[in-house]
């Protein structure tokens, strides 16, 4: 794991891929809880049945499940100990190129984007690939933004 202790540190590491999670399977269960959290029940997802019958042979994740693994697999990968609070500030750019079938494994790799100075601290932006085992597309794409306040 990557601990970033200072400002400089993180400002340092501009461009480097910072490190990889551990995999983690996708299971129906953990699908079908981010359904009832969310109430999307769309049937590709939970319909074990039906979805046999549909376009990937299978249910597969929704992908904001895929991107709320987010802060949990960058956890694995880096932490951060500057003083002060880190905050998410948002998104510029999420896609899913590719689906997550349940039963597959997904890790992370982690990227430092940008570091940009503002009054009350630093913008990090980081550059996440969420990786499908085997498969040579990925399942998301995602650049994160995260203030960490002086």
């Amino acid at each position: 794991m990557r601990v970033f202790s200072t400002f400089e540190e993180i400002e340092g590491s501009v461009g480097e891929e910072i490190g990889t999670s551990d995999w983690v399977e996708i299971t129906q269960d953990r699908v079908d809880q981010f359904a009832d959290a969310t109430g999307d029940h769309q049937w590709i997802h939970v319909d074990v049945e039906r979805a046999k019958e549909g376009p990937f042979g299978g249910t597969i994740a929704h992908g904001y499940l895929t991107l709320s693994l987010l802060p949990w697999l960058g956890s694995q990968v880096f932490d951060v100990n500057a003083p002060g609070a880190m905050l998410n500030y948002g998104l510029n750019k999420v896609r899913f190129p590719n689906p997550v079938k349940v039963g597959s494994r997904v890790r992370a790799k982690v990227a430092v984007g940008e570091v940009t100075e503002i009054p009350a601290g630093r913008q990090l932006t980081l550059r996440y690939v969420i990786e499908i085992e085997g498969q040579d597309k990925p399942a998301c794409v995602a650049e994160t933004v995260v203030l960490l306040l002086s």
